[in-house]
């Protein structure tokens, strides 16, 4: 078993999906469909098999070109990808396959997933923990609710209790969702540009033909008003709360509660599943999703600085 270097152009995308569905790691990010919509191209670090050329392994980097050189990036709405490795592989550390790639780039930044133990710093690398929060869906939902935060359960009955409650409804469009985010957080997350918006739709798109899309809504009972949105990706074994978005009226009668609530009645009782809430390094939003039970699990995002220019000639 050997660690290659292969371009985009040189990928075997079946080969490729086959090994990321069979990985240990779940990692839906590193599908082709979604590296597709989100980086376009990438190269990687593969384990192949001798004789049949099968994947093993893989380590996939999102490249761009840049004036100074290449650079390994880590694309929009794709939190965490790192190595993926089968019951097959040989090479279980990242270093390895991180080995293989650092000098073919002038920059390196790629957030790993929970699944790989973070490795040690080097000279030429260096580790930050970064986190996440999940909650495993395997339980029945009245067990999940009892682990909400005491003022979730008591707004979620004030909800249900008003003559007229707020109900959840399933869209195929995420056009209001988008419309809402840009109305009422656009402005606070500085690095969304048009094109990241049309990333996200494109995604969307894609993953809807996989089948994998819900996109959920909670509108006001009186006005038709979309108070909040979320977007999740549904795979066998992670449910992906990707991207939402909530009016201040919609925070006022807890909206975002409400639909997160029916998400997680949804999925309950679902072994082997977890909810990603994809997000909580701001401690805020990390308190708005560990009150619903969840908990923080690190992960590991390597960087490499960029080289003078004189360094990578001499390569």
């Amino acid at each position: 078993m050997s660690l290659v270097y292969l371009p985009f152009t040189h990928l075997d995308l079946a080969a490729w999906d086959d090994c990321v569905a069979a990985a240990a790691q779940a990692v839906p990010y590193a599908h082709t469909a979604w590296l597709h919509a989100t980086a376009g191209r990438w190269d990687a670090v593969v384990e192949l098999e001798a004789g049949s050329g099968r994947y093993l392994s893989v380590l996939p980097l999102p490249v761009k070109r840049r004036p100074w050189g290449r650079q390994v990036h880590q694309p929009a709405f794709t939190q965490q990808l790192g190595l993926l490795t089968t019951a097959a592989s040989q090479h279980r550390r990242v270093e390895e396959y991180v080995a293989v790639a650092a000098g073919r780039f002038s920059q390196f930044y790629l957030q790993l997933n929970t699944g790989n133990p973070v490795p040690a710093a080097t000279d030429v690398f260096r580790v930050t923990t970064r986190q996440t929060y999940c909650l495993p869906l395997a339980t029945d939902y009245e067990t999940l609710r009892k682990g909400y935060a005491a003022d979730y359960r008591r707004r979620l009955r004030i909800s249900q209790q008003q003559e007229l409650p707020l109900r959840v409804s399933e869209s195929s469009s995420i056009a209001e969702l988008l419309a809402l985010f840009q109305q009422h957080k656009g402005g606070e997350v500085a690095g969304l540009r048009a094109r990241h918006y049309r990333q996200l739709q494109a995604l969307t798109v894609s993953l809807q033909k996989l089948g994998q899309i819900r996109i959920l809504e909670v509108k006001s009972p009186h006005t038709d008003e979309l108070l909040a949105g979320a977007l999740f990706v549904s795979t066998p074994r992670v449910l992906i709360y990707l991207f939402a978005a909530a009016s201040p009226a919609g925070k006022k009668v807890a909206a975002p509660i409400v639909l997160l609530d029916y998400a997680i009645r949804a999925y309950a009782a679902s072994p082997g599943l977890v909810l990603d809430f994809e997000g909580g390094m701001i401690p805020s939003i990390a308190r708005f999703f560990a009150n619903f039970g969840a908990q923080p699990v690190p992960y590991a995002a390597l960087t490499k600085p960029r080289q003078p220019w004189y360094l990578l000639w001499k390569r």
